[in-house]
């Protein structure tokens, strides 16, 4: 029999292995808690070759190497050992394919980067997982000899940096005993790389060797990439000419306290800030405090806040507040002549200072007027990588082989956001190219903010380039599915199928066999992830049976696995002209989880029993296998719809749907529900492969779009209610809040003084009749016009938790629905996952994961989603722009060898600005400006530019909603260097040279 001794731990141990913190509870409690740590002497080092490790340092592929004689300080090899501040920092630099020395990253680390910033633990955590990095995680807390405890008087931060200090003591110690094999002349040597000045005195007064990131890259071999790289603000980076010995431009945002306590007691109000696309010396930040916006006139007053940031303003006494500009006001015209070197003088001679002041002083209009006031601080910044191109006229070498270090502005692709002054060893050869740069700071003595070259894209206007930066643009995860995550599929990959129906097979537990009926799927063309299909037949009683089946996706995607993260994180797939970025991998997306025809697939289904009225009688959930018998495109169902001769009993089905769906629209029109409109347009390919647009015209929406779009709304409707009756704390569900009263003054101004028709918001469904009413009987395009212009002064939908907002906040104000969810999109949208889960667990088929009975979790999940959901929106936009020009481009070359002159398009007028006209041409789906150089009369309350006609003294007024003809040119644009559209007019008045 084994032996057991119990020893009992001296109480000198029990300071060491307990760990004391204090946290605060959901009530604001502030409550003590201890916590044991169980410390241990066998915690590897994870080096290859240690001699007292051997057990658990055994050779693996994560296992760190020594590295080689590559850098110019260490010749006898070393390994790197970052605090915490190198990776808040210098992300950028440890991410670089080039930046591959071995790294020892310590538990102390990672678990303060998790406290400082969730979304570089996230990409510490992705850089961990890299295989062509050499990163050894080493638990410290948990090792005797590294762990340590806070003292007396000890802040977090300085215990932290001890611990630290003390690990990288230990390793040298460690490896100067227990390195085996051929004895160098001298041990490997641990290098703690620090950005923090005051820790790199401490650990060299221990005897520890330790650098600063900026004096280890360059003594590295590839030094002149890799120093482009770094932060701007680290600490040994040379200020620019520009940044020393000035003038503020800006005050000093008020310390913490004070902003908190302003936005309590209501003198400061939190917001994020919004920047102005056609004046880029104007913002706003939307405050619950007041209706309006709180509008920012004036570099001072947006105090170096950029675009998406959430920040504290202070609003101004009422006798200063201020109206909207009514000009445009371009960044590149205004700036071209800045010096990136010396252009902050504030000494009131600087042009670009007298211009802007001129800009931002003049005039303005009493009746519009809304709270004005300026940035006092910044609560958090919501910077990232941008995508930009160098302005070739700031630099001031052109040779591309010179390494000199520059200073040039690098200009963003989004105009809402500020050029970046940039250092850079690799301006000249960077011309041309798209870019990728971080912002670090930005200080009260600079004009712009201060960033680093992070990497190249590509050449401008090359397809890929331009498809990467456009997913960078608008943060979308595109990286390939790793090996962990394509591991959580089916073993049997494209062989899996449905098995046998058995009682003994777990896919078939509880499903209802539905093989049988006539389920077809109504899908655009070319569609591949075909998340829904539908069924409709007559029952014996003389009600309707319809049925809406939608991929089980939550049957392959398991709660809390590698997959279902990724899931989470990525939140939606992305749809661009000719891609798409999946949100899980192509084998469930286009293959498993797709209801292809004549398959047997795997389904969770929604099944009303209805009068032929269109009255439910009742609605039952259940999982389900199906077969469907044909997918449509929305064309071949229409013509199959409207044959006579088509008798088969899934075209009686179709047809069946169709007269639930209209009877079912005509009840959500009568509750209130809108019928709004945005552009849309379909891009003609020249082939799959080229991707090369030909041409571009309005889509079309048939019946059965309407049909399919019915149903849909249908279930999410039927879901909602079972889930938020199931769970009424965690429901996943999505609301449209009703949008202020005062976002559509413009609109009903605009339309009053236009047409004399009135716009009643009081209700959904008071808008939705007055929007019936706004009719032009010599225009039929005016309606849907109308309609667009109503849907930008709505607010954006979001997904909530249930328990997180009042009950009577619910609603769908656009649908007039008192409760709504997606259920319908589990393919592309994690919302529908979870919602899956949820209804499986209602219906008592499935537990419901721990994580979806949390509030704060749910929250926290659908913030990702909301945010991905957003972008993704932006991105396929964008991406319509994008070849909506180049098929424009297309179209003007073709008709310039045909001699038929420019490019022409009828448009309307949408905005009037004092300086030129905001125009949409509904035939093409997009927005122009047409700028004027000259001086014109401008109503500004009547929305009218009275334009000259070329020689002659008479005028032309043109105003909001009138149809113009516009010539349409495709030029590279200076910010984006891209394909820009250029709009000038034609008719009424060309005026091409004005």
């Amino acid at each position: 029999m084994v032996e057991i001794t119990i020893r009992k731990r001296p109480r000198s141990e029990a300071v060491v292995t307990q760990r004391k913190f204090f946290k605060k509870t959901a009530r604001g409690k502030v409550i003590k808690v201890l916590r044991e740590r169980y410390l241990r002497d066998d915690v590897g080092c994870g080096i290859q070759s240690c001699q007292e490790c051997t057990e658990s340092c055994t050779p693996q592929a994560n296992h760190l190497v020594m590295s080689g004689p590559d850098h110019g300080l260490f010749p006898d090899g070393h390994f790197l050992l970052p605090d915490t501040n190198v990776f808040l920092s210098q992300m950028d630099l440890l991410e670089s394919p080039l930046f591959r020395p071995p790294i020892i990253l310590l538990q102390t680390v990672i678990e303060e980067v998790r406290h400082r910033s969730l979304p570089l633990y996230n990409r510490l955590k992705a850089l961990m997982a890299m295989d062509e990095k050499s990163i050894w995680v080493f638990y410290n807390e948990y090792r005797s000899e590294t762990a340590v405890i806070r003292e007396e008087n000890e802040t977090p931060n300085d215990r932290n940096d001890r611990g630290i200090r003390k690990a990288a003591a230990w390793y040298t110690t460690h490896l100067n005993a227990n390195v085996r094999g051929k004895a160098p002349k001298k041990p490997p040597t641990i290098v703690l790389l620090t950005e923090d000045a005051a820790n790199r005195q401490k650990a060299e007064k221990d005897g520890l060797v330790t650098l600063s990131v900026r004096k280890y890259v360059e003594a590295m071999n590839d030094a002149s990439q890799l120093l482009d790289l770094l932060a701007s603000e680290s600490e040994e980076i040379e200020p620019t000419r520009a940044a020393s010995g000035k003038q503020f431009l800006y005050d000093e945002y008020l310390p913490s306290a004070t902003l908190i306590g302003g936005v309590k007691a209501g003198q400061l109000h939190q917001g994020h800030f919004n920047a102005n696309q056609y004046n880029y010396l104007e913002g706003s930040v939307s405050v619950p405090a007041f209706s309006k916006p709180v509008l920012l006139i004036g570099r001072e007053n947006m105090n170096r806040a950029t675009n998406g940031d959430i920040v504290i303003v202070e609003v101004f006494p009422e006798d200063e507040w201020k109206a909207p500009a009514d000009e445009v006001v371009d960044q590149d015209a205004t700036l071209k002549n800045d010096d990136v070197e010396s252009g902050d003088e504030d000494d009131g001679e600087d042009l670009v200072s007298r211009v802007e002041s001129k800009v931002v002083e003049y005039e303005k209009r009493d009746a519009e007027k809304q709270p004005t006031g300026k940035v006092v601080g910044v609560i958090k910044r919501l910077w990232r990588p941008y995508v930009c191109h160098i302005d070739s006229t700031s630099l001031t070498s052109s040779n591309a082989t010179s390494l000199s270090v520059q200073t040039v502005f690098a200009t963003p692709v989004s105009r809402l956001l500020p050029r970046i002054r940039m250092r850079t060893r690799q301006a000249p050869s960077l011309i041309g190219q798209k870019i990728l740069v971080s912002i670090d700071r930005w200080d009260v003595t600079s004009r712009y903010p201060e960033g680093h070259f992070v990497r190249a894209l590509g050449k401008v206007e090359s397809k890929e380039a331009e498809q990467e930066s456009l997913l960078l643009e608008f943060d979308v995860p595109y990286r390939p599915f790793g090996k962990a995550i394509l591991d959580c599929l089916p073993k049997e990959g494209e062989q899996w199928v449905v098995p046998l129906k058995s009682d003994a097979s777990p896919e078939w537990r509880d499903r209802q066999d539905l093989r049988d009926l006539n389920i077809c799927s109504i899908d655009p063309p070319g569609c591949q992830d075909i998340d829904d299909a539908l069924h409709a037949r007559l029952l014996p009683n003389g009600n309707i049976e319809a049925g809406v089946h939608i991929a089980d996706v939550s049957h392959f995607v398991h709660a809390d696995t590698t997959m279902d993260n990724e899931a989470a994180s990525r939140g939606t797939t992305v749809y661009l002209v000719d891609k798409r970025i999946d949100m899980l991998p192509a084998l469930l997306g286009t293959n498993l989880c797709s209801l292809r025809p004549f398959v047997e697939r795997l389904a969770f289904s929604a099944i009303w029993e209805m009068t032929p009225d269109a009255d439910i009688v009742n609605v039952r959930f259940t999982k389900s296998v199906i077969a469907s018998k044909a997918a449509f495109t929305y064309e071949e169902a229409q013509i199959r719809k409207d044959d006579a001769n088509q008798k088969d009993a899934l075209t009686e089905g179709i047809r069946l749907l169709n007269t639930i769906a209209i009877k079912l629209k005509a009840k959500r029109m009568a509750a209130g529900a809108l019928n709004l409109a945005s552009p849309e347009v379909k891009i003609h390919l020249d082939s799959s492969e080229s991707s090369d647009p030909i041409d571009v015209e309005q889509k079309e929406m048939r019946e059965t779009n309407s049909l399919v779009e019915e149903f849909m709304l249908l279930a999410n409707i039927s879901v909602a209610q079972k889930i938020q009756e199931t769970f009424p704390q965690t429901a996943v569900l999505r609301r449209h809040m009703p949008p202020p009263k005062t976002n559509f003054e413009k609109l009903q101004d605009i339309l009053m003084k236009r047409k004399g028709l009135a716009l009643d918001v009081s209700s959904s469904g008071a808008l939705a009749a007055s929007l019936d009413k706004c009719l032009d009987p010599t225009e039929p395009a005016f309606n849907t016009l109308v309609r667009i212009m109503a849907t930008r002064c709505m607010l954006s939908a979001e997904y909530f938790c249930s328990g997180s907002v009042a009950r009577d906040t619910f609603g769908h104000y656009g649908l007039a629905s008192p409760i709504y969810t997606h259920f319908t999109s589990p393919i592309r949208r994690y919302a529908d996952v979870l919602a899956h889960r949820q209804l499986s667990a209602a219906i008592g088929y499935s537990p419901l994961h721990p994580s979806l009975h949390s509030k704060p979790h749910v929250e926290r999940i659908l913030g990702v989603v909301n945010k991905r959901h957003r972008m993704a929106q932006m991105a396929g936009r964008a991406s319509v722009e994008f070849y909506v020009g180049l098929a424009l481009k297309g179209r003007e070359e073709r008709v310039q060898k045909s001699g038929a002159g420019a490019v022409t398009e009828e448009a309307f007028v949408i905005r009037t600005f004092r300086n030129g006209l905001g125009v949409f041409v509904s035939s093409l789906g997009i927005e122009g400006l047409v700028m004027f150089k000259k001086d014109l009369q401008f109503d500004a309350e009547n929305y009218t530019l009275s334009i000259p006609k070329p020689g002659s003294a008479d005028l032309v007024a043109i105003s909001v909603f009138d149809k113009v003809t516009v010539r349409i040119e495709v030029e590279k644009d200076k910010n984006t260097q891209r394909g820009r559209v250029k709009m000038t007019l034609l008719s009424p008045v060309d005026s091409k040279d004005m």
